[in-house]
């Protein structure tokens, strides 16, 4: 059906209103209709198209000129966009921390998108305002806060990671104490945003001191008291700690009742970046893995990556809310300070960003229609699939695994028989994945351990099996020891050195 505009230049027939309703079920049906066929009839994670070949294609539209047809561009997009998307949804996508997505929170993209509120202040957003204080309610209590908490929805981890940061920041600058002088202290298996929060916060690169990690790459606890009393007897501030409930790579959870017990004790503020672990928070068998995150002063949760729910969805919860005041500034074309007087609730005031998606709906209807019980057994259906696929990897002699996640991880390299070819083990290992992706068949990640190349499942799929697993491992294997094979017969060749007359 083609769904043309009745003249090209009547730019207002574009726009969403109550003349134009009829236009856009059509464009969104059709929208709809052409995603659900996409995914429909996909039957590999990715296309394997390089950068090299999409590029042109893209840069070879010519912007000045508009198609005036949803179906045209729809085409359009089906050749530089869909046709070439990577799909979270399939089962042998196993790389990074996405998730795929429920049907109640696409529900709720479409509705937030077309009314298109902005959770800045009550009179753009009002229900809205008030649906987004309930989820932050409600996961304040789930993690165990009590009537003072309070929270804000963000943009993703790292945004929530640097206003929990810029909070600690503010409270301890409150005290009097100059910015050269403040200290974080987080695992060396922290996430990056930590260090990336503290440059962006004017703290120096010595700022944030990291904290060796067992052989479960969970925090030391011997290690965080030592720089608790180094900083202490250098006259230095610990302004936070970043504890981290599931660590990006191994998904490991760090002991958190302890290190609460030790802030508590030097009265520092923590941190919990909970962006991945936060699933646990709706699981009937595993919440007692984050027992001790309700100690915390301020939580990260990344909804979009264990609620499964879409881009972006994720929320710093504390457990004072108090602390919140540090993000206000008052404008009186926005939120007159007569207005927060008045408890008239704008949320700007707690938010680092002034406009701001309603994504909180998304939760909200999740929640309305699924429940939170049926979302934690999703989770926990990764998380038993890991288990799983852990005992997979340590009883294959192909595979050497690093550690064993509570969570839905897996890192593990490819190593070579013995003999000339095991000395190409990192080139093996970042070959079988490049040469997994350009096939299309699956998508895995990859990191370093101790300076060496590994490869990385992350199980957020509940439709993975373990056949799916046994399949990419074996394609890992088989691309690795082609690489080997080729390139073995040149190791351990002595270098010819030319010498010109």
């Amino acid at each position: 059906m083609t769904m043309t505009h009745p003249r090209a230049g009547d730019a207002r027939s574009y726009l969403f209103n109550d003349h134009t309703v009829e236009g856009y079920r059509r464009a969104v049906a059709a929208g709809s209709a052409r995603v659900a066929g996409r995914v429909g009839r996909t039957d590999r994670p990715f296309s394997g198209a390089a950068p090299a070949r999409l590029a042109p294609e893209i840069a070879a539209i010519d912007l000045e000129r508009p198609l005036h047809d949803h179906a045209a561009a729809l085409d359009e997009l089906e050749r530089v966009y869909l046709r070439d998307a990577v799909y979270f949804h399939h089962p042998r996508y196993l790389a990074h921390l996405n998730c795929p997505v429920v049907i109640p929170a696409l529900l709720g993209e479409v509705v937030l998108s077309a009314v298109n509120s902005s959770l800045d202040t009550w009179d753009q957003s009002a229900g809205g305002t008030l649906i987004e204080r309930r989820m932050v309610e409600w996961t304040a209590g789930r993690i165990g806060f009590g009537p003072a908490a309070d929270g804000v929805f963000t943009s993703g981890g790292t945004q929530s990671n640097l206003q929990a940061l810029f909070l600690a920041r503010e409270e301890a600058r409150a005290a009097g104490t100059p910015l050269s002088r403040l200290r974080v202290i987080t695992s060396e298996a922290g996430h990056f945003s930590v260090r990336k929060a503290a440059a962006l916060l004017g703290l120096g690169p010595e700022a944030v001191v990291a904290v060796e990690t067992d052989a479960e790459r969970r925090m030391r606890l011997d290690g965080l008291a030592r720089e608790l009393d180094r900083c202490r007897r250098a006259g230095l501030t610990v302004m936070a700690v970043a504890a981290t409930a599931g660590t990006t790579d191994f998904g490991s959870i760090d002991p958190l009742p302890e290190i609460a017990r030790l802030c508590a004790a030097a009265g520092v503020w923590l941190h919990v970046d909970a962006a991945y672990g936060c699933g646990l928070l709706v699981s009937r068998r595993r919440r007692h893995l984050l027992d001790g995150i309700e100690r915390a002063d301020s939580v990260t949760v990344d909804f979009h990556k264990s609620f499964f729910q879409p881009v972006s969805s994720s929320a710093l919860l504390v457990r004072d809310g108090a602390a919140l005041r540090h993000a206000a500034h008052h404008a009186d074309y926005l939120n007159p300070l007569r207005m927060a007087e008045r408890g008239i609730p704008n949320q700007v005031d707690k938010s680092l960003q002034t406009t701001r998606r309603f994504d909180a709906l998304k939760l909200w209807l999740t929640l309305r229609v699924m429940g939170a019980d049926a979302v934690g057994e999703l989770f926990d259906q990764v998380v038993d699939l890991a288990a799983e696929a852990h005992a997979m990897l340590a009883a294959d002699p192909r595979f050497e695994v690093v550690t064993r996640s509570p969570l839905s991880t897996l890192v593990f390299r490819y190593l070579p028989p013995e003999g000339p070819g095991r000395e190409l083990a990192d080139d093996a290992n970042l070959y079988a994945r490049e040469a997994l992706a350009a096939s299309g068949e699956a998508v895995v990640a990859g990191t370093t351990v101790d300076g060496r190349h590994h490869l990385k499942l992350t199980l957020l799929n509940p439709e993975t099996t373990r056949d799916d697993v046994a399949y990419v491992l074996d394609l890992l294997a088989g691309h690795a020891q082609r690489h080997v094979d080729d390139l073995a017969p040149l190791a351990g060749q002595p270098e010819v050195t030319h010498v010109h007359s």
